[in-house]
């Protein structure tokens, strides 16, 4: 959940969308119950990271009790474990619940939900921010005729952007007598079926473009032979999404001004969500791809004047990978100086140096935002420079137009 986490967006400058966004965590947390009661669930399974690291507020927590106390009111129980951000809260172990949630502590422990088909559930929270082994051991044995649930927080095999947490194969998960995993940790959905039905269901509500598309919560089905249906349901109050535009085709800036506006209302089109923060790529080779690049300013002020009129849209920024052909590329000796930058040693020490001081700057979930070892850094610090001698030729080719006698 990672309620009131900070949405990270360039697009947080519009003071309307920062009222939208500020609430979004909590607005999902709300709608989940509400998905509760309106199917009449039997519980709700929470799989760590209710919170968003080291939190002093208890304005969250209350929030949090309020919500519980709902399903409470309603006889639906709710089983939570603590996640690795949960054991860095100072707030994690001064709530209060409802007496019909189920905290897991750090020894792993089983609840047993008596029915047609018992229900065993059994949990493990971590105790502290850093679980560098796998939990899986410390899981007790599958109580025998019943539908036995695993609740676990878990970067399974690993993911890009996610530190390990109790790292666990999905073989391991399948192997060990259980016929259901519910798991927490890594922000994207995925569905593992086999002699387990295996559920990381992602984050519920993105939070910055890293998490863009759809996100979901899991509404399981089990029956009394204990046969699982699965239905993701999107419950989100906010979008980020990305669009891809294909500048190849545009025969003039009109035309790729249309194809950039036709992309923003089809996107909007497409979304359900209340509130869509978006970020258009435009693609493919196009005589136009160095003026793209010196006026992307002007493209940004054209999507941002049609989301304005779809409402509820902002556009975060507008990434570009068009490329042009070499007639288009400015010549001279400047150029072939700007060229010849990105293989400069002394270029490229004073790039790992900046890097290197960014790194430091950054929160820990950021370090890997170049990649996870010193030859993706330099690769990505490679593409980087590339990117820049591209801006800069393109801001050299004046001779290409001056923006409005083309547009004109």
């Amino acid at each position: 959940m990672h309620l009131d986490s900070p949405l990270r967006s360039l697009a947080l400058r519009d003071p309307a969308l920062q009222t939208a966004v500020g609430v979004a965590t909590r607005s999902v947390l709300t709608r989940i119950v509400d998905l509760c009661l309106a199917e009449t669930v039997d519980a709700l399974l929470i799989a760590g990271d209710l919170y968003d690291g080291d939190q002093v507020s208890m304005k969250t927590a209350r929030f949090l009790q309020q919500e519980l106390l709902r399903l409470d009111a309603a006889g639906i129980a709710t089983f939570i474990i603590r996640g690795n951000h949960d054991a860095m809260s100072r707030i994690t172990r001064e709530l209060v619940f409802p007496p019909t949630v189920t905290v897991f502590g750090a020894r792993a422990t089983t609840k047993v939900i008596d029915g047609v088909l018992p229900v065993a559930i059994h949990g493990l929270s971590f105790a502290k921010p850093q679980a560098p082994e796998s939990l899986l051991g410390q899981y007790p044995a599958a109580v025998p005729g019943a539908f036995n649930i695993g609740l676990m927080h878990s970067s399974l095999n690993g993911a890009p952007g996610h530190d390990v947490y109790a790292p666990c194969p999905v073989a391991d998960l399948q192997g060990a007598g259980y016929d259901y995993w519910a798991l927490g940790h890594i922000h994207l959905r995925s569905v593992h079926q086999g002699r387990a039905t295996v559920v990381m269901p992602g984050i519920p509500q993105g939070r910055d473009i890293g998490e863009a598309g759809e996100k979901s919560v899991t509404l399981v089905t089990v029956s009394d032979q204990g046969a699982v249906t699965l239905k993701a349901r999107v419950l989100a109050p906010l979008r980020f999404d990305r669009v891809m535009v294909d500048a190849g085709p545009a025969t003039d800036w009109a035309d790729l001004v249309a194809r950039l506006g036709q992309g923003v209302r089809e996107a909007r089109r497409q979304t359900t969500e209340d509130y869509l923060v978006l970020r258009p790529r435009l693609a493919g080779t196009t005589p136009l791809a160095w003026r793209i690049l010196r006026d992307l300013d002007l493209l940004q002020a054209e999507a941002v004047s049609v989301a304005e009129g779809l409402g509820a849209v902002w556009i975060d920024k507008i990434e570009t990978v068009t490329e042009g052909g070499a007639a288009a590329m400015p010549g001279g000796l400047t150029a072939e100086i700007v060229q010849g930058l990105p293989q400069d040693p002394a270029i490229l020490a004073a790039a790992d140096r900046e890097i290197d001081e960014l790194l430091k700057a950054l929160p820990k979930e950021l370090r890997t935002l170049l990649g996870d070892s010193d030859a993706d850094t330099a690769a990505a610090r490679d593409r980087l420079l590339a990117r820049g001698v591209a801006e800069v030729l393109a801001r050299l080719g004046s001779g290409h137009g001056s923006g409005q006698g083309e547009a004109a």
